[in-house]
């Protein structure tokens, strides 16, 4: 009897040993293939939104098109699309119309911007409509003299800017950047690229701050496609912290994470001093009154040399423009009375339109930004000093040309007392 028994209990215990292995197998199986599934559909997403971010190949071809058929020209064109020495590296775009590449032309390595026409989306399986492009090449329209061009050219900066005694002067420039092949004229072509380049603000506002060095250098164009210098460093400061932890850590020890990975004091002090510097000159300057309106710490960036660059001009507008804006702006609340990030007015309830002063100076938010960079290693005998200058300053309200004496006064004292910290260092 217990014979019999012995076979049947092993035949039960190898059936169920068969069994846990099919059970193991098929959820091996199921979990492969689920892996593989997902994969291909992360793969899928990524590679979907890089062709649609990364078009580098398009923009060229669409410049160089236009180059060989002689719309445009310029002093980038003959490298682009003849010789072929100016290269587009690693794709930085974040938008599908605003092409941004790293680049290299020879001895510079540099940033290429290209815009593109609007992206039209299809299904899968259905044939892509004709990209739809701006003709943005249609200006000068051939028969235009040099001086109708110089024209054209004034009653734009003119209307961008408003009216100042040195715009003669800066159309000089822009024409002298418009000479490409520096022949001592400006060609139809080279006319059309140059509009083309003017119609975009962070250009424009380029080669406005670029001979102070707070812009990187116009290196080179070709239609609408152009080359900045590349600014090694950057952003100013700060962490990018991976999007699923960003919701977990908190507000307050990000600030402190941000401030972990910075130069040395004495450096730090030298780049701030840059940002003072920018605020400075485009207060009443040259050519009129700026307002920087996002002063997050990615728009900035430095050099070796630790001197500052403003990498994103799009962050600056002309005062004339913001009170043009906000006139033309409704209102219900204060809340309503916003321009970028952090440009702010208030709104005038018996009108419901918004006011054109702002709440406070480029100097208080440039403070602010400053604070917790300044004073992180700051020398133990200047801190407490430095932080009552830098509260002082976040302290400024209303439109800084009502109050030009204190203004200066908080920006002098506050350049004074970085630059006897760091006059007798190596890093001044």
């Amino acid at each position: 009897m217990a014979k019999g028994l012995f076979p049947r209990a092993w035949v039960k215990k190898s059936f169920y040993f068969q069994a846990r292995i099919s059970f193991v197998r098929v959820n091996y199986l199921f979990l492969t293939w689920l892996t593989v599934l997902v994969g291909s559909w992360v793969f899928y997403v990524q590679y979907s939104a890089y062709t649609e971010l990364c078009r580098g190949h398009e923009c060229k071809n669409a410049i160089c098109d236009k180059y060989r058929r002689g719309i445009i020209d310029g002093s980038a064109c003959s490298s682009l699309c003849d010789k072929e020495t100016l290269y587009m590296g690693r794709c930085l775009s974040t938008l599908p119309n605003n092409q941004v590449y790293t680049g290299s032309w020879g001895d510079h390595d540099g940033i290429i911007h290209c815009k593109l026409g609007e992206v039209v989306h299809y299904e899968l399986g259905e044939e892509p409509e004709p990209r739809r492009e701006t003709p943005v090449f249609d200006k000068p329209t051939r028969g235009t003299s040099v001086e109708k061009f110089k024209e054209m050219v004034f009653n734009h900066l003119k209307s961008k800017l408003g009216e100042h005694a040195n715009l003669a002067s800066l159309v000089s420039q822009i024409l002298s950047v418009a000479d490409g092949n520096r022949d001592g004229r400006v060609s139809l072509p080279e006319a059309r690229s140059t509009w083309a380049l003017l119609q975009m603000d962070e250009v424009l506002l380029g080669l406005l701050l670029q001979d102070r060095g707070h812009t990187p250098r116009l290196i080179g164009y070709c239609g609408d496609l152009y080359m900045t210098e590349r600014v090694p460093y950057g952003p100013l400061y700060g962490l990018s912290l991976p999007w699923p932890l960003v919701s977990w850590v908190p507000s307050g020890l990000q600030r402190s994470m941000d401030q972990w990975f910075t130069p040395s004091w004495p450096r730090k002090a030298k780049i701030s001093m840059g940002l003072l510097e920018l605020v400075e000159d485009i207060f009443h300057g040259t050519y009129g009154s700026f307002l920087i309106c996002d002063l997050t710490a990615a728009h900035f960036g430095y050099t070796d040399r630790h001197e500052l660059r403003l990498t994103n001009t799009q962050a600056v507008v002309s005062e004339e423009e913001f009170r043009r804006t906000m006139q033309a702006l409704k209102c219900e609340t204060d809340a309503d009375c916003i321009y970028g990030a952090d440009c702010h007015t208030s709104c005038d309830l018996s009108e419901r339109r918004c006011r054109e002063e702002p709440f406070r100076p480029n100097l208080a938010k440039a403070c602010e930004a400053l604070k917790d960079y300044l004073l992180r290693g700051a020398p133990s005998e200047m801190r407490e000093e430095l932080e009552r200058q830098l509260y002082a300053c976040m302290a400024l309200k209303g439109n800084a040309g009502q109050m030009n004496m204190e203004h200066s006064l908080i920006l002098n004292n506050l350049k004074a007392l970085l630059w006897k910290q760091i006059s007798h260092t190596k890093d001044s």
